[in-house]
């Protein structure tokens, strides 16, 4: 009996990843494909997410794609996005749908117009139910699936009744989404003092934390009007560099230090982390600055032990005293 061939198992397919920026808060995601070219010009795409139908932007179509597919593996685009202080998950958002036609974009600016509607509508509910949250922005999803309200408020707000009266007034899924002072910036905002578009508008999508260390680390005004956003918190801009504001502090002595340089030595009384210059005052107050690399820090257990031998001796000469008397 002739043998059977041995069944080969299917392999599964390879699957291809877009990169898109979708929705009105820009949350970036990839998405399935099987187009075989990714096109070389800012394009939209329709995209399907857990959401619905949604119209979205190609993101980085002069990247390196290659048959449809990008480049860099996984690991490779999550570690330049976490090095970009950009928070995104690396797992399949969703599918892309086609590229989206004339009529796909004048259907979405023909939603956009609603959307403001409904966010008056919405407004006037608020104030009739007499509730504590601001609405900031509506967003009515491409495919009609819901409509999303972005608020803002205090604490935590009983929207309940709000929700079954918009819903029983537009017939469809309402979402109620609470919201901080960035993201209403994000939603919102227009150009910064820079002149450039809002940041959170532009790319970020994560709005980490900025705290008064970074500006002060980095000697900006203090003044909150020059170091504030569009969005009345501190700039998100002071975080771009405090990675390299704090590695390159480490190679610096703090101040009070005594050090020798090869004009004799002295008392660390200021730095400068980008020069990486170090002020140093020498006998009678005249000061120098001298590179960092030109310093060698005295140990403060040299003083220590000098004061407990010092001590010591005084002991010894005490004791001396004591015997003879």
């Amino acid at each position: 009996m002739a043998k059977t061939a041995a069944i080969k198992p299917k392999q599964a397919k390879y699957k291809k990843y877009m990169l898109v920026r979708y929705g009105r808060m820009n949350t970036l995601g990839f998405f399935e494909h099987h187009e075989t070219q990714i096109p070389k010009l800012p394009s939209r795409v329709v995209v399907k997410t857990d959401r619905g139908l949604e119209l979205g932007e190609l993101v980085g179509p002069l990247c390196p794609y290659k048959a449809g597919q990008f480049k860099l593996n996984q690991q490779q685009i999550k570690k330049y996005f976490d090095d970009s202080n950009i928070d995104i998950t690396i797992e399949p958002t969703g599918k892309f749908i086609r590229y989206a036609t004339a009529d796909d974009i004048s259907e979405q600016r023909h939603l956009q117009k609603i959307a403001k509607q409904e966010m008056q509508s919405c407004k006037q509910f608020v104030k009739e139910l007499n509730l504590s949250m601001k609405i900031v922005d509506a967003e009515h999803i491409f495919g009609g699936e819901r409509i999303i309200f972005y608020f803002m408020a205090d604490g935590r707000v009983d929207f309940r009744e709000l929700v079954k009266k918009i819903a029983h007034e537009h017939q469809t899924r309402i979402e109620m989404r609470q919201i901080g002072s960035r993201d209403e910036a994000k939603l919102l905002g227009d150009y910064e003092s820079c002149g450039q578009e809002c940041c959170c508008i532009r790319f970020l999508k994560a709005l980490k934390p900025v705290n008064m260390r970074m500006a002060k680390m980095q000697k900006a005004t203090l003044d909150p009007s020059k170091i504030s956003g569009y969005c009345g918190r501190l700039k998100c801009c002071l975080r771009y560099e405090d990675k390299t504001y704090t590695e390159l502090k480490k190679s610096l002595p703090k101040k009070n230090t005594c050090v020798k340089t090869k004009h004799g030595e002295g008392k660390v009384v200021d730095t400068q982390i980008l020069t990486q210059l170090v002020v140093i005052e020498l006998g009678e107050g005249a000061r120098i600055a001298v590179g960092a690399e030109e310093i060698e820090v005295i140990p403060q257990t040299t003083k220590t032990d000098d004061k407990q031998d010092t001590n010591a001796d005084d002991q010894s000469q005490d004791n001396s005293e004591n015997k003879n008397q």
